[in-house]
């Protein structure tokens, strides 16, 4: 399967439980999941989180990039890394909607970044709306924060312990609350 393709064809369209494509990333997902359980399963040294999460999302990894463990992801084809991107522990991405990391971005621990959501109408509940999500160069998302589908965090921006953010952060300013509100420029 051509993820790129995928990811393409996926984004911003409502995917019904039950269709073809549903099932595509369901068998995706599966694979992924065995994946992440053996990084997460014991200690693994830096070079081997990079095989490891190269292996989840089929590109090469910058050697700047540090994960630390555990790490989870639903779908991990797509996720693209920047270079000298930190990532601490207990990191969730939902990643089918796809999540781009730029540069110099700093992930605290806990944080979600989700890029799925679930469609409104209670009729089609059980399928799925993806929308990407992408952070910047030098944004930093701060511990047991949530960025959800379809947001961008700006360059130079800070997303507070705790935020929620459900729409897009402007460069070079901070935001906190649930739903996050810039509370300061910088």
């Amino acid at each position: 399967m051509n993820t790129y393709n995928l990811q393409q064809k996926i984004n911003g369209k409502e995917i019904l439980k039950g269709s073809t494509l549903f099932r595509e990333i369901h068998l995706v997902k599966d694979n992924n999941e065995r994946l992440v359980a053996e990084l997460n399963q014991e200690y693994r040294t830096p070079n081997e989180v990079l095989t490891y999460l190269e292996n989840i999302t089929d590109q090469k990894i910058d050697d700047s990039v540090v994960v630390s463990l555990p790490f989870y992801t639903d779908f991990g084809k797509h996720i693209i890394f920047g270079k000298n991107v930190f990532i601490n522990q207990n990191v969730q991405f939902v990643d089918l909607g796809g999540i781009e990391i730029e540069d110099d971005v700093l992930i605290g621990p806990m944080a979600r970044i989700i890029s799925v959501n679930h469609i409104i109408d209670p009729q089609k509940r059980r399928g799925i709306l993806p929308q990407a999500v992408k952070l910047k160069k030098n944004a930093w998302i701060g511990t047991n924060a949530t960025v959800l589908p379809g947001v961008t965090i700006g360059e130079n921006a800070i997303v507070a312990a705790d935020a929620t953010v459900t729409k897009d952060v402007p460069d070079n300013v901070i935001v906190a609350g649930t739903p996050a509100k810039i509370i300061k420029e910088i």
